[in-house]
């Protein structure tokens, strides 16, 4: 029996992730990624464009895929890191009995690859050891397969966050030099295998989304009913993350777009002077008198509105969508985070072929 990954949107109702993420203490912990390290070139394809819509789930972009006979999994899809992985049987971890697991035996089509590596962010590492086996993501009529695509089975998962975390694993989709171990990225096989349409995918976040529609992730091209307006166009700096020149500092300040991380982080160096410009303490009232944050990319000026996008309003508690920056730079130059309260205002694209992004004003 062939082994797959399909994609589908059912999610469990009730309250949101991240109001159980918060309520148990360990939502800071979880929002703050780290990731790593070293390229192969993507080389463009032809095959399907497909599209999914992405549940509101933590404000990210969440997908059910399912395995085997079939064993479903929830995945993070996160353009700020590269390691496919989900959890396994073996895994005796508090978080993987709160998740799905893989059982290998249960697939015809998986091999175990046997290196085991920890791929690590900011509360902790995930064990995973390393098979390979076929993916396939087919929400509605069109489907992409890849086959052999390389995986983690996580053997050892830290409690916080993952135990509350309502998805099951991640799929990265950053850089192949950025993979932890030098895996294959599921990116790389759908183009190797000629699956996308075009070497593109894209990001629509709704900004007033439900628990069930958050947006949606388009896989092989773009859709212009989605955004507005022109696209502007940044060369990515350096292939590990999508990142790009922000005209903030004078010396070239690189923002990295992140659909793994929610808020908009700040280069530790400007955190207080951007924190006492807005305001330590927001009023509700107040937001609308509140500046425009504006990002400079590409040679265009991309606004950032306060009430609609920086300012989170939680039962007419507002605070600051913004921490300082937790990532290292690879440079010393100082480093953003756009985050999903960036990407709710623009619609982005990820030009794999090009190694550019592009940004446009979200419909």
């Amino acid at each position: 029996m062939e082994n797959s990954c399909h994609v589908s949107k059912d999610l469990k109702k009730g309250l949101s992730i991240r109001d159980q993420m918060r309520a148990a203490g360990v939502l800071d912990d979880f929002l703050k990624h780290i990731k790593y390290d070293p390229v192969k070139k993507y080389q463009p394809s032809q095959g399907s464009v497909v599209r999914e819509p992405i549940a509101n789930h933590l404000d990210v972009s969440a997908l059910r895929a399912s395995s085997g006979t079939p064993q479903k999994f929830l995945v993070l899809f996160d353009t700020g890191s590269s390691n496919l992985w989900v959890p396994s049987t073996d895994c005796k971890s508090p978080a993987c009995f709160n998740h799905a697991k893989f059982q290998p035996s249960a697939s015809a089509t998986f091999s175990p690859r046997g290196q085991s590596y920890n791929v690590s962010y900011g509360s902790g590492s995930v064990a995973i050891v390393l098979g390979s086996d076929t993916l396939r993501v087919s929400p509605q009529g069109q489907s992409i397969t890849v086959r052999e695509q390389e995986l983690g089975l996580s053997q050892e998962e830290p409690t916080q966050p993952f135990y509350f975390a309502a998805f099951d694993g991640i799929l990265g989709m950053a850089f192949p030099s950025l993979a932890v171990g030098g895996t294959a990225t599921a990116l790389g096989g759908m183009l190797e295998q000629n699956q996308l349409a075009e070497p593109v995918f894209s990001f629509y976040f709704s900004r007033q989304p439900t628990y069930d529609y958050g947006g949606e992730l388009i896989l092989g091209g773009t859709d212009s009913q989605l955004f507005q307006g022109d696209i502007t166009w940044a060369p990515v700096t350096q292939r590990l993350y999508w990142q790009s020149v922000t005209g903030w500092c004078s010396q070239g300040c690189q923002a990295i777009v992140d659909t793994g991380t929610f808020l908009l982080t700040v280069p530790q160096e400007d955190i207080e002077s951007i924190l006492e410009a807005l305001g330590y303490a927001v009023d509700c009232s107040d937001t609308q008198s509140m500046p425009q944050l504006t990002f400079g990319i590409g040679g265009a000026r991309l606004a950032l509105p306060p009430a609609a996008a920086y300012v989170l309003n939680s039962n007419g508690y507002c605070t600051l969508a913004i921490e300082a920056t937790y990532l290292p730079s690879q440079d010393g130059q100082p480093l953003w985070i756009l985050g999903n309260v960036f990407l709710k205002e623009y619609y982005t694209i990820f030009d794999m072929a090009n190694n550019r992004v592009g940004f446009a004003l979200s419909a």
